[in-house]
């Protein structure tokens, strides 16, 4: 398909259309096929590498930004779904103040070791600081909720140590 030209609004093929978001507080308006996923838009035309291509069916979590605070598996989502939409990737964390507890306690706690899955597990855990819910999750409700991140590691302990200390810190 790489060498056909873009399907169009009414399923023909042909034109591109804009897709208007923010990415990490700038408005970004990108000309594009509303086939192509949000991933590809992300690192190519954006330049925001940080959300990786592991799996490319949205099971490993590796790809995860957040679309309007939900995580989202890139790889996986068009760009036509996000169109005007709110998207924070791993690399606008650090302008978000709530966030950077986060940070630190995945480097203090070993939250990462090849760092291939890390961006993908600091947006999963980022979305439970950012809704509120994680100062009243259990040890259970966290591990749920970061299921959809597969770290071939095994560098879990330290994830879920990280996320643990910024729920006793009474953040999220």
């Amino acid at each position: 398909m790489a060498d056909q030209e873009p399907l169009d609004g009414g399923g023909q093929r042909g034109a591109a259309f804009p897709v208007t978001v923010t990415v990490n507080g700038a408005s970004r308006t990108v000309l594009l096929a509303p086939e192509r996923m949000l991933l590809g838009m992300l690192r190519d035309e954006l330049g925001l590498t940080g959300a990786k291509a592991g799996c490319e069916v949205g099971v490993c979590g590796a790809c995860t930004v957040l679309v309007d605070g939900r995580p989202t598996s890139s790889c996986h989502t068009y760009v036509a779904q996000v169109d005007g939409s709110d998207l924070l990737t791993v690399e606008g964390i650090s302008a978000v103040p709530e966030l950077k507890r986060l940070q630190e306690a995945f480097v203090e706690q070993g939250g990462f070791q090849c760092g291939f899955c890390t961006s993908g597990q600091l947006m999963t855990a980022a979305a439970l600081v950012l809704s509120g819910q994680l100062k009243a999750m259990t040890d259970g409700e966290i591990r749920t909720h970061m299921l959809g991140n597969l770290c071939r590691c095994g560098a879990y302990y330290g994830i879920f140590r990280a996320i643990d200390e910024v729920r006793k810190d009474g953040q999220g």
